[in-house]
């Protein structure tokens, strides 16, 4: 399977800005590896290969147990996350799996018990930002490991 389109060359202009707004989230008040745990999360629910395969060889890079990362798919029954964790993936599944209704109450208070404002706001950005990546990889079908020399990711040491 190949790229449909490589949209970085085809609009490059909106590809650097969108990838400025998401180096700006690298210093956010958000530590590497909560945002390593909602970049996967989000990228496997919108079923994209291409970052699921870079967000899990970035999370190796910065230290992140192999055993958590494959517990992110079932977060809810695992016992290897954190409170806070735990409040920040059940919001990256809200805000990438938008109920019918809307989030529900319940849920934003619940996350509100572990981020601040800031906190808060800057997590829904990275979650923005990482699912308009997936829908980027997915509908263009950017094939998982094509830019690993690229963005460093070939010194995870998982090919």
């Amino acid at each position: 399977m190949s790229q449909r389109l490589d949209y970085a060359r085809k609009a490059p202009e909106l590809f650097k800005k969108y990838l400025d707004f998401s180096l700006a989230l690298k210093k956010s008040r958000l530590d590497v590896t909560l945002r390593d745990l909602v970049t996967l999360r989000a990228s496997q629910l919108n079923g994209c290969a291409f970052c699921v395969d870079m967000h899990v060889k970035e999370a190796t890079m910065h230290g992140e147990r192999a055993l958590r990362l494959h517990h992110v798919a079932v977060w809810r029954e695992s016992t290897l996350f954190s409170p806070r964790e735990r409040a920040a993936l059940d919001w990256v599944e809200q805000l990438t799996q938008l109920p019918p209704h809307g989030v529900p109450t319940a849920t934003f208070e619940a996350v509100r018990e572990h981020f601040n404002e800031e906190e808060l706001a800057e997590l829904s950005f990275a979650i923005v930002a990482i699912n308009g990546w997936n829908r980027l990889s997915v509908g263009f079908a950017v094939v998982p490991g094509s830019q690993d020399a690229l963005y460093g990711l070939d010194k995870s040491g998982l090919a």
